[in-house]
């Protein structure tokens, strides 16, 4: 881009005031002595020497004008705003040093200094003087402040240097928020030119620019990066200490041209996730196309990204249920604004799915062949305060919307199930497993309804997640809280495992407990660590005691294990989907498992002994095995 004048003065703008004003008055002890010289040469016609008493007009010149000038405030003006006013001050202050200078030259009377100059200067020193500040305006005053905020503004440079990379470099040129400085680029052929006048340099110079040109961010513009080489980047990144900025995938650009909105802050699923598989769309439109679906939880974050999913796979009908008014609301505005729900009848139903009067009624009305179970309390302190709700709406709430899906006719029941399950050390846990043996039963004992349970570990986002809760937390300065510095979870982004429950649905044959390959565990501590510097801060520490963020210990809360699991057996099985295992786990048989359920019925209605009912759930569960000082942590509480 072509540079204004104002932009040349840059370097000027950033000086401060006293030494601007001392430019100003040196600028105007030049115009004094050019102008007593110009006007001798304009008296005389023709060049003149320098003689000691012409000199000494120059001297008295200057010591007549800046000692006005700056009485009057002169100096105080601000140049850039100079207009009719300011000229008129320059007038009065040039009329009051004409009638002293030309005093003196008249009464004194120098040699070989003509007396008509003191008529003739102060008249040429009044139009200098007022033509300087008037070319100062025009330099300065229209696009100062834009100037002075790109003086300012935080440096960046683009990582790729396609399509996307440079119409982002064009989409910045003017931005108020960031300046790009130049672009990084893999391809070494491109090394040492230049885009646009923008050079481009290898990434591994990174932190050497990062340190000569105070770089604050980094801006990833190559959507279609391996995930392998993204990594290798983002660490190239935190030794440099800059923010990242990405841009989304290139399948969310293809709309139109890329624009500085586009920019959002680097999210965790890029570190986590894995390489995409793009799900198999034969898996992905077996249970949904044409269907008529339900979705209980429709208003949590699994169950709205089901809904979101189920939606682009165009069934008859979807039912969307919650018992949050607030909640389904959301999503059901969500749904009409996005799509056009013509082709599809949306429809929204406040229930519990505790309750079996409201429940059948919607299913023998609707008569759903699929129904997506992802209604659960799923906050493991929240539920270890509150086992009792908890059993309620993760056990007798499951075994309620099973029993009316048989007696119904849904043709497809998906549960959407835990890690947690797994060898549970809390009530949360230990009531999805449970909701597991429930369906696994019923799957055993009749053949009209096809029960499986997906089973996966965190999802990225989610209420309650960590993702959210440290991004906030370095937001507002720190510090972060780690409950343990050895805790370990599996993640996965939300729209992979709907996709992959979707898929697993579609694998069924009945009673199946799936579990989604979640990849590698990773330690809290180092995603913590890794969210900071990729932020562009650093972490403080006793050796680092001026970072930025504080990480803070806070130990275990009530329930949590410092690691998950996602299998009880030891004899997981393929099946045709590469992140899609089966898992074979042991049950109990309807029978036994109704008696026992009756019998955890009366204590909830009845006794209510907390004691009691964690004697009867790790009698159903028998993996479940809660720790001393959680149950201790409980009674203490008064758990109800």
């Amino acid at each position: 881009m072509k540079k204004t004048f104002g932009q040349y003065a840059v370097p000027l703008l950033g000086l401060p005031r006293v030494t601007k004003r001392l430019i100003a008055v040196l600028v105007d002890v030049c115009l004094c002595a050019w102008t007593v010289w110009l006007s001798m040469v304009l008296r005389y016609s023709e060049f003149i020497d320098i003689t000691p008493y012409r000199l000494l007009a120059v001297f008295l010149s200057i010591g007549i004008a800046i000692p006005i000038f700056i009485k009057t405030g002169f100096y105080r003006a601000i140049f850039r705003y100079s207009g009719l006013n300011a000229i008129i001050s320059i007038a009065r202050s040039a009329v009051l040093y004409g009638l002293i200078f030309s005093f003196i030259i008249l009464v004194a009377g120098f040699p070989g200094v003509p007396r008509t100059i003191g008529i003739i200067q102060p008249v040429l020193l009044l139009v200098c003087i007022s033509a300087s500040r008037l070319l100062v305006r025009y330099w300065l005053g229209e696009d100062y402040d834009q100037i002075l905020k790109k003086m300012n503004r935080p440096k960046a440079l683009i990582f790729g240097t396609g399509n996307t990379g440079r119409e982002l470099a064009d989409a910045l040129v003017n931005s108020p928020d960031m300046q790009v400085i130049g672009f990084l680029e893999d391809d070494q052929k491109l090394h040492g030119s230049n885009i646009n006048g923008l050079p481009i340099y290898k990434p591994e110079w990174l932190k050497k620019i990062a340190d000569s040109e105070e770089l604050s961010y980094v801006l990833l513009a190559t959507p279609n990066l391996s995930r392998e080489r993204r990594n290798e980047v983002l660490s190239l990144i935190s030794e440099a200490h800059v923010a990242v900025r990405t841009l989304p995938s290139m399948g969310e650009l293809i709309q139109g041209k890329v624009s500085i909105t586009d920019l959002r802050e680097l999210e965790i699923e890029d570190l986590l996730g894995r390489e995409p598989i793009a799900p198999k769309t034969e898996l992905m439109a077996a249970k949904i196309t044409g269907k008529v679906v339900v979705v209980t939880g429709a208003g949590g974050s699994i169950g709205s990204e089901l809904c979101r999913q189920i939606m682009l796979l165009e069934p008859k009908t979807l039912l969307l249920i919650d018992h949050s008014e607030a909640a389904l609301y959301t999503i059901h505005q969500e749904i009409e604004l996005k799509w056009n729900t013509q082709q599809t009848s949306v429809i929204p139903l406040i229930a519990s799915v505790q309750d079996k009067k409201r429940i059948s009624e919607i299913l023998n009305k609707w008569q759903p062949e699929t129904v997506y179970h992802a209604a659960a309390y799923k906050h493991v302190p929240l539920v270890e305060h509150n086992p009792a709700e908890g059993i309620r709406n993760n056990v007798f709430g499951t075994l309620t919307i099973a029993t009316v899906a048989i007696a119904t006719g849904v043709r497809d029941f998906i549960l959407i199930s835990t890690d947690k399950a797994v060898r549970p050390t809390n009530m949360m846990g230990a009531s999805k497993r449970l909701a597991e043996m429930i369906l696994q039963a019923y799957a055993q004992h009749q053949s009209k309804t096809i029960f499986t349970m997906v089973r996966f570990g965190n999802v990225l986002g989610s209420s309650g997640s960590v993702v959210p809760k440290f991004r906030e937390q370095i937001r507002v300065g720190g510090p972060i809280s780690v409950t343990h510095p050895e805790m370990t979870r599996y993640f996965m982004t939300i729209p992979e495992a709907v996709q992959l429950v979707i898929q697993a649905g579609a694998l069924a044959n009945g009673g199946e407990v799936f579990v989604l390959d979640m990849g590698d565990s990773v330690k809290i501590m180092d995603l913590a660590k890794r969210m900071v510097e990729l932020s562009g801060l650093t972490i403080k520490t006793e050796d680092q005691p001026n970072g930025d963020i504080e990480i803070e210990i806070m130990g275990l809360r009530p329930g949590e294990k410092l690691y998950e699991e996602l299998l009880i057996g030891d004899n997981p099985e393929k099946t045709s989907h590469p992140r899609i295992i089966k898992a074979s786990e042991q049950f109990i048989a309807l029978e036994d498992l109704t008696l026992k359920l009756s019998r955890l019925e009366h204590n909830l209605n009845h006794t209510n002994d907390m004691q009691e009912l964690r004697a009867f759930i790790a009698e159903l569960v028998p993996e479940y095995s809660p720790m001393d000082e959680i149950v201790d942590w409980v009674y203490a509480q008064d758990a109800v």
